[in-house]
């Protein structure tokens, strides 16, 4: 089993935290297999552009936890809203959203810890069916928005934290 484990923004928290004598929150990573991952771009670089925009998400929503609490996730499964265009596959990809069968929907298990006591961990099915009709317009032009308002949207109902723009 492969993963691949995206820490930078948790690493750089931890220093700045030592160095400042508090403890901040953050986040932690891993997508388990992500060459399995359906409907992930064709690029090596667009793949790994995707998991890196997800994981810095996954760090800004760290953020909001309660100081010295540490959330570790760890991706199972990963579809991207939309599906690809396979007339345009390769280095001029283009990703269709019709609003149909091609909603975002991410597997993943997480921990939350605070002292090295556990406080909260489980998993999670995560989808957005109607993702079309909820996109917020502050984030049209943002990449994977719509997998990132699914996410804001389970973090703040599974931690009880203010995401903001999150249903719930």
């Amino acid at each position: 089993m492969r993963a691949f484990r995206y820490t930078a923004a948790a690493v750089l928290a931890a220093l700045a935290a030592l160095a400042s004598g508090g403890a901040l929150a953050g986040a932690t990573v891993t997508y388990v297999e992500p060459e399995k991952f359906p409907d992930m771009p064709f690029s090596p670089i667009d793949r790994e552009r995707v998991l890196e925009d997800l994981s810095a998400h996954f760090a800004e929503l760290g953020k909001l936890l309660p100081a010295g609490q540490e959330l570790k996730v760890e991706v199972t499964d990963l579809d991207l809203a939309g599906r690809i265009d396979m007339s345009r596959r390769g280095a001029n990809e283009i990703r269709v959203m019709r609003g149909m069968a091609d909603w975002p929907r991410m597997e993943l298990r997480y921990t939350l810890e605070e002292g090295g006591k556990v406080l909260r961990s489980g998993d999670a099915k995560l989808s957005d069916m109607n993702y079309m009709d909820r996109a917020r317009m502050a984030t049209a032009n943002e990449p994977l928005r719509y997998e990132k308002q699914m996410l804001d949207d389970w973090f703040s109902k599974t931690f009880g934290v203010k995401v903001r723009g999150a249903r719930g």
